[in-house]
């Protein structure tokens, strides 16, 4: 049995006087943010009329962080007097000036790990600070400083909260002064150490790595793990068993299991739904191409999402058949934590039973039908090594 979806563009007035970097929206799919190089940030909220309207908007003393900062804001609502209660503004808590070069991403750690966040650096460092206190958003602690040897350009949080997960996060390079691979970097907490340590090293990465994303866990025994480089890529990271003697990181067993070149020119981002079921990449043709793997495990493109709407005569929308069960809403991370961009909302409990989950498709247009078929190519095992974006509005309020 299929389903026919039909999706319709939307264009948005959004008024940046340069070119618009990035948008990411929260778990619930009614506000999203812009970022641009005119050096603002826009807050955007739909309305019950289906209708974006810009309900706040800052000056960004960079953008992209190029001033070697990230920055820290939080939404206030309501004040004592009339006039204002009832309208929300944003008020910056904390400016972070440890790095020497420009900050180039900027995450959340998973909510159980409680208020922490990352940032990644040119100068090839990665940084993580907690928030001792959450109502005291204006002071950040710096607990580790982590050196990956090589230009940061993207970070991903492993979301798993398995206990049998230490905390894990990926980051990638787009160094282009080195030729060898390794550019992308698995680092794993050690309790025993209570430092993270290098678990893996992705050595048939050579290309830049524009973006990283770990897929939602939900119980697998292993890790999935999509990658933005010249093509799009999925690996497999399967830990090993564990001496009970051993100190180190946990080994993994990498496998990469699909590889696709459709986009036929850099990919920048990847974004994965939150079942993990369907992963979304955007690159430099224009388009957002949605995979999906059948029971086979076989990835194959089901759509495409062009975001000039010129595809078709008729100017009508188009449908894209898929089967029951399966989730043809555009992924984006920040179900999970994980943002699609480099300004970044932080993760939200999922939504309770009963209520409606909707995701937001990014302002494109048609979907068409997609044959060509993805590169399969043979699973192979790495060696094992044992060595060891940006403006972060904080969490709503529970229950809103």
């Amino acid at each position: 049995m299929l389903i026919v979806i039909m999706f319709v563009a939307r264009s948005i007035a959004a008024d940046h006087k340069d070119l618009i970097h990035d948008v990411s929206y929260d778990f619930h799919g009614r506000r999203m943010a812009t970022c641009s190089s005119d050096q603002s940030v826009k807050v955007w909220d739909k309305s019950e009329n289906g209708e974006w309207h810009c309900t706040a908007s800052w000056k960004v003393l960079a953008s992209c962080s190029f001033d070697r900062t990230a920055a820290v804001w939080e939404e206030i609502v309501g004040e004592s007097n009339d006039k204002q209660r009832g309208l929300s503004h944003w008020i910056k808590r904390t400016t972070l000036v440890d790095s020497r070069t420009s900050v180039t991403d900027v995450k959340f750690a998973p909510k159980h790990m409680g208020l922490m966040l990352t940032t990644c650096s040119a100068d090839g460092v990665v940084r993580i600070y907690e928030a001792p206190d959450v109502m005291n958003l204006s002071q950040w602690s710096l607990q580790h400083e982590i050196s990956c040897k090589l230009s940061c350009s993207c970070i991903s949080w492993n979301p798993s909260s398995s206990r049998a997960h230490p905390p894990m996060f990926a980051v990638g390079s787009d160094d282009s002064n080195v030729n060898y691979g390794g550019k992308v970097q698995i680092y794993e907490y050690n309790e025993n150490t209570r430092k993270y340590a290098k678990a893996e090293t992705l050595m048939t990465v050579a290309d830049a790595v524009h973006d990283i994303a770990f897929a939602p866990n939900l119980g697998r025994s292993f890790h999935v793990l999509a990658i933005a480089t010249k093509d799009v890529r999925i690996f497999k990271l399967v830990p090993m068993r564990k001496e009970s003697t051993s100190t180190g990181p946990t080994k993994l067993e990498v496998q990469i299991v699909a590889q696709f070149d459709n986009h036929n020119s850099q990919v920048w981002r990847v974004s994965w739904n939150i079942t993990s079921t369907l992963l979304a990449s955007s690159g430099d043709d224009g388009c957002v191409r949605l995979w999906k793997a059948n029971y086979m495990d076989n990835w194959k493109c089901t759509g495409i999402l062009k975001g000039d709407g010129s595809t078709g005569s008729s100017g009508q929308p188009t449908a894209m058949s898929t089967v029951v069960g399966s989730s043809v809403q555009t992924s984006q991370n920040t179900q999970n934590g994980m943002s699609a961009g480099r300004y970044f909302f932080p993760p939200l409990d999922p939504p309770r039973a009963g209520t409606r989950y909707g995701h937001l498709l990014p302002p494109s247009s048609l979907i068409e039908h997609c044959d060509a078929e993805p590169i399969q190519p043979q699973q192979q095992a790495l060696p094992h090594r044992l060595s060891s974006r940006a403006l972060l509005p904080l969490p709503e309020a529970e229950g809103q």
